[in-house]
C-alpha cells in the first residue's frame, strides 16, 4: 500500500523556486495498479520519487505499507530496500551481472539466505518465462526480455509497493501494454500496490484507477479522508 498526503515539492532554495507538487493526496491499496497520468511537467516524476523514497526534500507525509517514513536517512533506506521496487530509467541492470544475478540483488540486501534465494529467483524466472536467459548478460538481452528482467528484479522480494517511471520513447506501444500486463498480474498475486507514471492513455486507461496530475495538482484524487489517521500520527510533523 502507498499512500501520500499533502505532499508539496519545490525545485530551488527562494521564494522564487518553481512548485513541482501542490499538497496532493491519495493512496494506492494493496493489489490495484493506479496509473500516475498527465503530460509533461505534470509533475509524475516527482511525486514517483517520493512515493519510491528517492527523494526526501519535500513536505507531507508518505506511508509505504504499514510504515510511516520519517525522511531520516537510515530509516528510508531500510524501508525502500525492504518494501518498494522499482522499474526506472535509473534503476538499470548491471552490465557485469547475469539474469540471475541481477533479479537476486535486491534479496542479497535484506540478507534472504541462499536456499531462500535460489527458490524465489527459480519462481520468478518461470512466472515471466525466461528461465533459459538466466547466464545471459544484459548486453545479450533485447528490450522485452530486459524489461522483464527489471520487473523480476522489482518483485522477487515481494515488496509492499512497485514505482514505474515512464518507459522509454523506443519501447512500442504493444510492448508497453505486455509490460503492463505482467506488472498487473504480479501486483494482483503479490497484493503489491503498483504506481506508475505515463502520459500515454492507453497505458492510463488498462490500470486499475487513474490519478490524474496536472500542473502540480490532482485533478482526480482520492479524499484525505481515506487516509489511514492512526498510522500517519507516527510520522513526522510536516516538513524536515
Amino acid at each position: 500500500m502507498i499512500e501520500f498526503q499533502r505532499i508539496q515539492k519545490k525545485y530551488g532554495p527562494n521564494v522564487l523556486a518553481g512548485e513541482a507538487l501542490k499538497g496532493v493526496d491519495g493512496r494506492i491499496d494493496n493489489g490495484e495498479a493506479v496509473a500516475l497520468y498527465g503530460p509533461s511537467g505534470a509533475g509524475k516524476s516527482a511525486l514517483l520519487n517520493i512515493c519510491g523514497l528517492l527523494d526526501c526534500d519535500y513536505k507531507g507525509r508518505v506511508i509505504i505499507g504499514d510504515n510511516a517514513i520519517t525522511k531520516t536517512a537510515e530509516y528510508t533506506l531500510l524501508i525502500r530496500r525492504r518494501s518498494v521496487g522499482h522499474i526506472m530509467p535509473g534503476f538499470s541492470l548491471v552490465p557485469t551481472y547475469t539474469v540471475s544475478e541481477n533479479i537476486e540483488f535486491p534479496l542479497l540486501l535484506n540478507n534472504v539466505s541462499k536456499k531462500e534465494r535460489d527458490n524465489l529467483i527459480a519462481d520468478m524466472l518461470a512466472r515471466l518465462n525466461i528461465e533459459c536467459y538466466a547466464r545471459f548478460r544484459p548486453e545479450q538481452l533485447n528490450s522485452e526480455i530486459t524489461l522483464r528482467v527489471l520487473i523480476a528484479r522489482a518483485f522477487i522480494h515481494r515488496p509492499s509497493a512497485v514505482v514505474l517511471d515512464e518507459l522509454p520513447k523506443k519501447v512500442g506501444e504493444s510492448e508497453m501494454l505486455d509490460t503492463l500486463s505482467i506488472i498487473k498480474q504480479l501486483s494482483d498475486e503479490f497484493g503489491t500496490a503498483v504506481l506508475a507514471a505515463t502520459s500515454n492513455s492507453s497505458v492510463a486507461d488498462m490500470c486499475d484507477r487513474k490519478i490524474h496530475l496536472c500542473n502540480g495538482h490532482i485533478v482526480e484524487h482520492i479524499p484525505v479522508s481515506v487516509i489511514q489517521r492512526s498510522v500517519l500520527a507516527e510520522a513526522l510533523p510536516w516538513g524536515r
